[in-house]
């Protein structure tokens, strides 16, 4: 078993391998992670873990009226996580690799980062400045007929996102070709389907490509269903998660 120690950064959105997430970092625990990973050398990747929250808050409570004007204010990595913040998370993250930090003038970051490998919790560390998580890579398998699940899923993304355009009344057109290689087709649906997060969690922790292919085919299909009595959506995009506001 291959664990690795990284930081932590638990989000109310799920992250998956290839895509990528804009960061606007302002909460000090957070500053101070980014402030590490600034430490780190220029040829190295600078990695941090990326969660989705199942119980507690993205924006810890620091003051009256923010985010809840009754709420008590919290200090500390693990704030609005609870006294066991390894219970507040998903079990399965996302690696992301910063590949820009940007410090503004008012202390604050602009980070843009991309998913790279799924793995598992098995600890959280909230004795530092930030969580910091014992984390166990997962490996990709493809399962079986992952590559005609694949064919199949394309095929109903397409029709997806034409029934999303009809009722968005403009062109969801990608610009570019959509992947062929399995698991990143898997991703990528992942990613762009408006989906709520425990769904979106249960894809990304998914035993296999073809499990997580064989559910969004079923989800393409009853989503595009329902598009059809809808008159607007959202917009999404396809390689990008929305900037969280950490």
């Amino acid at each position: 078993m291959t664990t690795v120690r990284l930081p932590l950064f638990p989000l109310n959105t799920v992250l998956f391998p290839g895509l990528v997430l804009p960061l606007n970092v302002f909460e000090e625990r957070y500053r101070a992670m980014m402030r590490d990973l600034l430490k780190t050398p220029d040829e190295e990747p600078r990695r941090f873990a990326v969660v989705a929250i199942r119980d507690g808050h993205e924006v810890a409570p620091t003051a009256p009226g923010m985010p809840d004007p009754t709420a008590v204010p919290e200090r500390g990595p693990a704030a609005g996580f609870g006294a066991e913040p390894l219970k507040a998370f998903h079990s399965t993250a996302c690696v992301a690799d910063a590949a820009t930090i940007r410090e503004r003038a008012d202390g604050t970051f602009e980070v843009l980062a991309t998913g790279t490998t799924r793995v598992r919790l098995l600890s959280v560390d909230a004795s530092g400045p930030f969580l910091t998580a014992e984390l166990e890579e997962l490996a990709e398998d493809q399962g079986e007929e992952a590559g005609a699940l694949a064919e199949g899923v394309l095929r109903a993304f397409r029709q997806y996102q034409k029934r999303l355009a009809g009722a968005r009344e403009r062109s969801l057109s990608t610009g570019a070709d959509l992947p062929d290689e399995p698991s990143v087709v898997s991703y990528l649906v992942a990613a762009a389907m408006m989906l709520d997060t425990p769904t979106k969690q249960r894809l990304l922790q998914a035993p296999d490509t073809a499990s997580r292919l064989r559910d969004e085919l079923k989800l393409l299909r009853a989503e595009t269903s329902i598009i059809r009595s809808l008159p607007s959506l959202p917009a999404a995009d396809l390689t990008r998660t929305p900037t969280s506001p950490n």
